[in-house]
């Protein structure tokens, strides 16, 4: 039986979530600016809780972005420090990603239109479409403004839209939806579903790969290079 922890941080909400012996448990919390404090004790309530010690883990998902910078790299972090000193290879998972799997579980949706609030007048924007039991990326993820998120082609059919980029800027994205939750954030639990589909393909990674995906270039720039 596979192990898995999964844990995100990456926008207001924190959470984390464990499979094992097939059993799912999961903590959600939205809890702004706390989660550099909460994570590391919610894992370890978590794992008391399945009776899991941290070296039964196969492996260890985490949200990779985009989203809060900080709080991305609050995920990074932690989740190195474990993968490194278990041996332990990790799942990175797209934040996007992750709002889309909330939508099939909450809403049957299945096709999702997931929009984070940027800030600077900007959305995080992906759309998914399920494919047995997994929201698979239609196109590519983007940083943009409202007013440029379009559905990928061949987007026909029922829309859901998902996440902070709705509840901000919804009457500025013209792409048409049949609903919308648009205080929607990720959930570790979802990221999890998708950690296993990433497991079964043989994607896990070495923990020094575990790295952010922001979307926005410039963030990255290192200083005193502009």
């Amino acid at each position: 039986m596979t192990t898995l922890l999964a844990l995100d941080t990456a926008t207001e909400a924190c959470s984390v979530a464990l499979l094992h012996n097939g059993q799912v448990l999961s903590h959600y919390e939205v809890i702004p600016r706390l989660h550099a404090q909460r994570l590391l004790p919610m894992i370890k309530q978590l794992l008391a809780e399945g009776g899991v010690a941290l070296s039964a883990l196969d492996a260890i998902a985490f949200g990779r972005g985009p989203g809060a910078f900080t709080g991305v790299r609050i995920a990074i972090g932690v989740v190195q420090g474990l993968a490194f000193a278990l041996e332990r290879p990790v799942l990175p998972i797209s934040n996007l990603a992750v709002l889309a799997q909330r939508s099939l579980r909450e809403h049957g949706a299945q096709q999702v239109a997931a929009a984070i609030d940027a800030r600077m007048d900007e959305v995080y924007w992906g759309c998914y479409r399920a494919e047995a039991g997994e929201m698979r990326l239609l196109g590519t993820e983007a940083v943009l403004p409202p007013e440029q998120a379009v559905l990928p082609r061949g987007g026909a059919g029922q829309w859901f839209g998902a996440g902070t980029g709705w509840g901000t800027y919804a009457a500025r994205i013209a792409t048409a939806v049949s609903g919308q939750d648009g205080q929607m954030l990720p959930h570790a639990q979802d990221l999890l579903s998708l950690a296993q589909f990433a497991w079964a393909r043989g994607e896990a990674v070495p923990a020094d790969q575990a790295q952010p995906v922001y979307l926005r270039d410039q963030v990255a720039t290192p200083k005193g290079s502009l």
